[in-house]
């Protein structure tokens, strides 16, 4: 590409700022012809090529302004991967699971590039292809963490822009190997790799983080197996339950093989590690950890069937969570800030490996406090917006009730809630599934569709909320049993 005759002055300038990757959001499902095109398009050069982009990331206005000022030629390039636009098209729906390409800053120095001091269509925008031009983006000011973090009238130079004409081919996509797509010389050519199939291995493993409502109205009296008990209660051993069968899937002979990073937050009007007796206040343990350090054991009561019909059962079992209902507001915002901290450590040491997402399963009772619907559901956007190479982290949120309502299980649209407020914001907050669940959800739900469905469910009882947890945890291990040199790290 040819560069502007004083590029040197513009690299000067990313030096002094210590700028070394530019990023562009875009949905997951656009990768694949991304890969095929040999590069990233303009939307209007995509227009022009007959390119059909599969999940746009502007909406209809977006595009219109970009006409009014001749910008539908130009690919939109960012300094953040905190874009305050990926979260709007979460919200709007035009993506559910987005992955942040990283831009080589080379893209600076190309003679028709130009630069933006905001977003380039915003009133005020400054915007031109001269070194000035480039100098009056606000540095530090887009090198914050969030646009949060700034002082409201510095909010808008967030979003800086450099405006990269046409085209930015593949080399110039840095981490475009990294999503599972062979990236090849003969793009037309390539075989595409669907999301959410990597193998869990102890070189690529998972992790599951469930997140407990402990708030006071956990009182409230359900009925597990037969046995009356408080919703705290039966939470605490349907999780124990299925971290046990975790646990389980991850003994090969003699020894527990580290598959997947597990960490329970509880959550009420403060959050903590909802570990007990050794592992106490730990985060993220390992399933050898949890088989070795259990913290009681109980006698319970499950359905068991036999010869004879089914019966219930006396069962010992082990816990490591136990109930809790002692607190008096419902602070999921915080529980969402823990979740999110663990998570960021966990990526960065699996980064680049092909790992199957984590996934964050959220149990609650009821409304949530202190924090407004847009603070909520922008927490949950940027939990759906981490990824690893084989997807994104997977977000689910299940209201449990101890009476017996009408139940909203996986829905495939917002018709299906029938208006209720409560349900809306649990659908927003949740993650789109992979069509890979649909079997076990059409069992649950009693129909066969191929549409995908939201990763939440309204009124759920005991029963149900067992089945969830199931399709919740699925586990990709690999088969590989073998104990030679040559193995023994990626079984």
């Amino acid at each position: 590409m040819e560069k502007k005759s004083d590029w040197q002055k513009f690299k000067a300038v990313l030096d002094e700022h210590r700028i070394t990757r530019l990023y562009h959001f875009t949905d997951r499902d656009n990768l694949e012809s991304i890969i095929k095109n040999g590069g990233l398009y303009s939307w209007g050069d995509c227009e022009d090529r007959g390119i059909t982009i599969a999940k746009p990331g502007g909406g209809l206005l977006s595009r219109d302004l970009d006409r009014r000022d001749h910008l539908q030629h130009y690919v939109r390039v960012s300094f953040t991967t905190q874009h305050p636009m990926m979260f709007v098209a979460m919200q709007d729906g035009r993506i559910s699971n987005p992955v942040i390409l990283e831009i080589d800053p080379e893209v600076v120095y190309w003679q028709d590039s130009k630069y933006a001091n905001m977003n380039a269509t915003k009133s005020g925008a400054h915007k031109g292809s001269t070194i000035d031009d480039f100098k009056s983006i606000h540095f530090q000011s887009v090198k914050v963490r969030k646009h949060f973090d700034l002082p409201e009238e510095e909010q808008p130079y967030f979003q800086a822009e450099v405006l990269v004409k046409n085209f930015i081919p593949l080399e110039y996509i840095k981490n475009i190997g990294n999503f599972g797509i062979p990236v090849s010389s003969k793009p037309k050519a390539i075989q595409i790799k669907n999301p959410y199939t990597a193998q869990i291995t102890r070189n690529t493993p998972t992790a599951f983080i469930f997140l407990v409502d402990q708030s006071v109205s956990m009182k409230r009296i359900t009925t597990l197996n037969g046995e009356q008990m408080s919703l705290a209660e039966a939470v605490a051993r349907i999780v124990n339950n299925q971290i046990n069968e975790l646990v389980y899937r991850c003994i090969k002979t003699t020894e527990v093989r580290h598959y997947y990073d597990i960490a329970i937050i509880g959550y009420g009007h403060e959050v903590y590690s909802g570990w007990n007796g050794t592992l106490a206040g730990r985060d993220f343990v390992s399933p050898e950890e949890l088989k070795n350090n259990p913290y009681k054991k109980i006698v319970v009561k499950e359905e068991k069937r036999t010869r004879k019909g089914t019966m219930i059962k006396e069962i010992e079992k082990v816990q490591w969570l136990s109930a809790r209902c002692d607190g008096h507001w419902t602070h999921v915002h915080q529980a969402f800030d823990k979740a999110k901290a663990l998570l960021e450590q966990w990526m960065q040491n699996h980064h680049e490996k092909d790992c199957y997402p984590p996934t964050i399963i959220n149990i609650t009772d009821g409304q949530f406090n202190h924090a407004t619907r847009e603070q909520i559901v922008q927490q949950a956007n940027e939990l759906k917006a981490m990824f690893t190479n084989d997807g994104n982290v997977l977000l689910w949120n299940i209201h449990i009730t101890p009476n017996n309502m009408e139940q909203v299980l996986l829905p495939i649209g917002k018709e299906e809630l029938k208006g209720d407020k409560y349900s809306e914001l649990l659908y927003d907050m949740s993650s789109l599934l992979p069509t890979r669940y649909n079997q076990e959800i059409s069992d649950i739900r009693g129909d066969s569709v191929d549409s995908r469905h939201v990763a939440m469910a309204t009124n759920t009882d005991m029963s149900t909320l067992i089945q969830l947890m199931d399709i919740g945890t699925p586990t990709n291990i690999s088969q590989n049993t073998s104990t030679s040199s040559n193995n023994s790290q990626n079984g």
